[in-house]
């Protein structure tokens, strides 16, 4: 039988430099994330055609000049995805580690976030010998019970 207890444990420190690691992995793969999905979003978009009928609502109503084509520079688009993910992310990156220093900060003042946790310990069994042997062995596991075709010849 398992034995559940409610503990309390002080959440105190954060080492920033793990952050720093989990966070920059987290935010470099977030960021790939966001160019793939830009890409993709940008090629079904232009093969749809609304870029052009976007340029062409803003010639009808002239806050573009005819024969402009405000949509037109694909790598422009790309470049600006990517180097703005990358910003995202380094952004992203330092704003975490920040927050763990900060917290550690916050922290000595307060004392940490308390928080409940459950600890299952495991009971041991009494398990009664031959009457010969006389007493008790302890044990958690079912297979070292004895029995009449394995009957256990040592004392814990």
């Amino acid at each position: 039988m398992a034995e559940v207890r409610r503990v309390r444990r002080i959440i105190r420190k954060i080492d920033a430099w793990t952050v720093f690691k989990v966070s920059s992995i987290f935010w470099a793969v977030a960021a790939l994330g966001l160019v793939l999905g830009l890409i993709m979003f940008w090629s079904i978009v232009t093969a749809s055609g609304i870029p052009e009928k976007i340029t062409d609502f803003l010639v009808t109503i002239t806050l573009v000049d005819e024969g402009s084509n405000p949509f037109g520079d694909d790598d422009a688009f790309f470049r600006l995805a990517l180097f703005g993910s990358i910003a995202w992310a380094i952004l992203g990156c330092g704003l975490t580690t920040l927050s763990a220093v900060m917290y550690n900060l916050i922290s000595d003042v307060v004392g940490g976030v308390e928080i409940v946790v459950l600890e299952e310990t495991l009971q041991p069994t009494l398990t009664p010998l031959a009457p010969s042997q006389g007493g008790y062995i302890t044990t958690t596991d079912i297979t070292e019970i004895p029995t009449q075709e394995n009957p256990v010849t040592t004392r814990r």
